[in-house]
């Protein structure tokens, strides 16, 4: 919702509260306070619109789920010509973890929740390059296998 990161509730005017604009005040100034970690969030926020400017994603037409593991809570999809894996266990880390995948070639860490810039812990190495192999996995020609750290989101680029 609106409220995401603010540290009160936001209600834009509507029907259903008089119009009012009361409660329609962001605290963009939160960002600078340095006792609070909203810069972090503002950090991330803009690595995802700046992601969105590079391969706009969000108005691809291709889109691929491409893993749905309840069991490790794993979740992997195609799109805008990116592979994004996001692991929500709370406390399981996996390595070699497989992931299937349309691109042949060379992939690369585009963005990375666990980020040190995002105030994450920097278990992912962006430096490294991930190659495909190309065998069949999760209905896809080839699959990459990466480090998915627990609770984290990690977007690869095809190179």
């Amino acid at each position: 919702g609106n409220e995401f990161g603010h540290p009160e509730w936001l209600d834009f005017p509507r029907e259903g509260n008089g119009s009012s604009f009361h409660y329609a005040r962001r605290q963009f100034n939160l960002v600078r306070d340095e006792l609070l970690r909203y810069k972090y969030l503002q950090r991330f926020d803009r690595a995802m619109l700046h992601l969105e400017a590079q391969y706009h994603w969000l108005s691809a037409s291709d889109q691929w789920v491409t893993l749905k593991h309840e069991s490790d809570m794993v979740l992997a999809f195609e799109r805008g010509g990116l592979l994004w894996v996001f692991n929500f266990h709370p406390t399981n880390s996996y390595t070699d973890y497989r992931i299937g995948t349309a691109w042949p070639g060379k992939y690369r860490v585009a963005l990375s929740t666990d980020d040190k810039i995002f105030l994450g812990q920097g278990r992912v190495d962006a430096t490294v390059d991930h190659f495909s192999t190309p065998e069949e996995w999760n209905g896809r020609p080839n699959y990459v296998q990466v480090y998915l750290p627990t609770r984290t989101a990690v977007v690869y680029k095809h190179d």
